[in-house]
Parts: C-alpha cells; sequence; structure tokens
C-alpha cells in the first residue's frame, strides 16, 4: 500500500505487531529525542541558527539526563545529554555518537499502552512507567520489538496539561 497524501490517513488499519497491539491508544507523535553530548552547543543550533522555541532546560534524575524540549510550530524536538557518566544516554553517545535516539508517541494511558504491548510478546525495556520530563509519565519498548528503533510511550499529567510550553523562553 502506497502512503496517502499529505493530510490524509491510510484507508487500512495498522498491520504490525505493535501497530495492533497499540491500535486505540496511541494519539500520535509526542516528539523526537536527539541525543547530544553538550546542550548548550545544540542548542546554538537549534535555537539560535534553526530558529525553534526553547524552554527550560530540566533534569530528570531517574533517567540521569537533562532535557532541552524545542518547538518547531506544534512539533516537539527533544535534545537530551547526559547528567551522569553511567545514564543510558552516555552509553548511546559512546557507542554510536550524538544523533536521534528514539521516537516518543503520546498515549492515552500508559499502563494501558503496556499491557498491550506486554500482550502482544514485545519486548520491553520497562516493565513499568516512569517519571518523565514536564510531569509525564513514560516507558520504553525495545529497539529489538520495533524495527531498530528505540520506541518510548509518553502520558501527560493529569490535568492534560503539556508543562514544557510554560517554560519557553
Amino acid at each position: 500500500m502506497s502512503a496517502p497524501p499529505i493530510g490524509e490517513r491510510p484507508e487500512e488499519g495498522p498491520d504490525s505487531e505493535l501497530g495492533r497491539a497499540l491500535e486505540g491508544v496511541v494519539e500520535g507523535l509526542h516528539h523526537v529525542a536527539i541525543a547530544v553530548p553538550d546542550l548548550e552547543v545544540a542548542r546554538r543550533v537549534y535555537e539560535g541558527v534553526l530558529g525553534l522555541r526553547a524552554c527550560e532546560v530540566e533534569h530528570v534524575p531517574e533517567q540521569g539526563v537533562r532535557v532541552l524540549v524545542l518547538f518547531a510550530g506544534d512539533q516537539r524536538i527533544e535534545l537530551v545529554e547526559p547528567a551522569r557518566e553511567d545514564s543510558p544516554i552516555s552509553r548511546f553517545i559512546a557507542r554510536r555518537g550524538a544523533g536521534l535516539h528514539h521516537v516518543a508517541w503520546r498515549v492515552r494511558d500508559v499502563d494501558l499502552a503496556l499491557e498491550r504491548v506486554r500482550a502482544a510478546g514485545l519486548e520491553l525495556i520497562d516493565e513499568v512507567p516512569g517519571p518523565g520530563s514536564n510531569g509525564t509519565r513514560v516507558a520504553f519498548l525495545h529497539p529489538r520489538a520495533t524495527g531498530g528503533v528505540l520506541t518510548e510511550l509518553v502520558e501527560e499529567c493529569a490535568d492534560g496539561e503539556d508543562t514544557a510550553e510554560e517554560g519557553i523562553s
């Protein structure tokens, strides 16, 4: 099946294992995350040169990272810098260098999404959701289960607000 024109949706439902598992759970793309060794250097490019709107940097100790959320229109990009040497981002940069780290999907209920993914037999990194940036709850799926792409499931904070935009500079 070829891709429909921009703005139109495919007529057929998802046919992948992940697609079937998350059908009706994924609400849309939440963000694309880029691993960087230095947030300030990357910020000068993304905010200064490309003109994206930047929020305040947030430290997420549970993940061992510092996160800079940027917006290009409604599209959200997260620059992720290691905050400690043993963080997953440190290991990623050491093995692969800076670059695209993961794709994150917005879900209504991360617990339900994990339940469905687990029932479909997909490999998880996180068995239970943990805290993410800006008050979110998150869980990661292993790249072996998602065509080689690290995948994050993101549930917005309870009031449904994305607190990142409040800190746009």
